[in-house]
């Protein structure tokens, strides 16, 4: 399964702690799920193959919150407390294993962060220092298997296209990885498998460019294929075989579409996610009990 959690809807302009549902090995549009404890956009989502975490986001006030919830994927309801986040600030992003899920960057209007924290999954409680960035960012894409996170480029003032890594099961600061052929600014969690990971978007402006990393290595970004809509901020989720991106920053749209992570080419449609029909929906956190951080 694939959550879109949180976000903001159209008809009218509102947060919400509505989150949504897809199966990612299929096509078809999202159903409901749940409720968050409360309603937030540009959050940060992250999975093990049981439990889904929304933590932080902005739930209308400029610093945002520092709220942590949680459910399980294989049932519907709403979700609980988890705990906290160290620091109260929206457009993290995660990445996560089997037992460990890390929190990247995020903002303080108008100040960018470049702190990195942990939390374990299967408990509940508040997150951890883990390290710090090198380089402050937000909104940014990361990808992940089940030894190493990637931050990947993200907004920093002006954009930022260098990309660096962590080992998950310790802490530490961030390392040099490479740089991406395109700034993207992509909401990300864990989208990829365990060899590759995915991310799309841009953020100086909206950008229908798709980019890949192999995951073990260091290195550059290289060209995917074209997403079927250009935006940026947009929730990822995948299976090991699947990558889907939904939603968009802007709030103007509810399209999902996906590609098969192992080859390259253009995303086909998937479905849409259930906003009131043809109405927009943006800056959700997206997460899956499928990805390449669960091996």
């Amino acid at each position: 399964r694939g959550l879109i959690m949180g976000g903001i809807k159209l008809n009218p302009t509102r947060r919400t702690e509505d989150v949504e549902f897809i199966t990612i090995d299929t096509t078809g549009n999202a159903v409901d799920f749940g409720d968050l404890t409360q309603s937030a956009s540009q959050g940060a989502g992250l999975g093990s193959r049981t439990r889904a975490i929304a933590g932080g986001g902005s739930p209308g006030t400029p610093s945002g919150t520092n709220n942590i919830d949680f459910h399980e994927f294989a049932s519907t309801g709403n979700f609980n407390d988890f705990g906290d986040m160290p620091t109260t600030a929206f457009s993290r992003v995660a990445i996560s294993n089997q037992n460990r899920g890390v929190f990247f960057g995020g903002a303080v209007a108008p100040n960018y962060l470049n702190t990195i924290d942990f939390l374990t999954i299967a408990s509940t409680g508040s997150a951890n220092e883990f390290g710090d960035l090198i380089d402050a960012r937000q909104e940014a894409a990361c990808a992940g298997n089940a030894t190493r996170g990637i931050a990947i480029g993200g907004n920093s003032g002006t954009g930022n296209d260098d990309m660096e890594y962590i080992t998950i099961s310790t802490t530490g600061n961030g390392t040099d990885f490479g740089d991406c052929i395109a700034i993207t600014n992509a909401r990300g969690s864990n989208c990829g498998n365990a060899v590759r990971g995915l991310m799309v978007g841009g953020s100086n402006g909206a950008s229908n460019t798709i980019q890949y990393v192999t995951i073990s290595t260091l290195g550059n970004t290289v060209d995917f294929g074209d997403r079927t809509v250009a935006k940026n901020q947009i929730a990822h989720m995948s299976s090991t075989t699947r990558g889907v991106f939904a939603g968009a920053g802007a709030k103007d749209t509810n399209v999902a579409d996906y590609v098969y992570i192992m080859t390259t080419g253009n995303a086909v449609d998937f479905g849409d996610l259930s906003a009131n029909g043809s109405d927009g929906y943006g800056w959700a956190a997206g997460a899956s009990n499928g990805h390449g951080g669960l091996g």
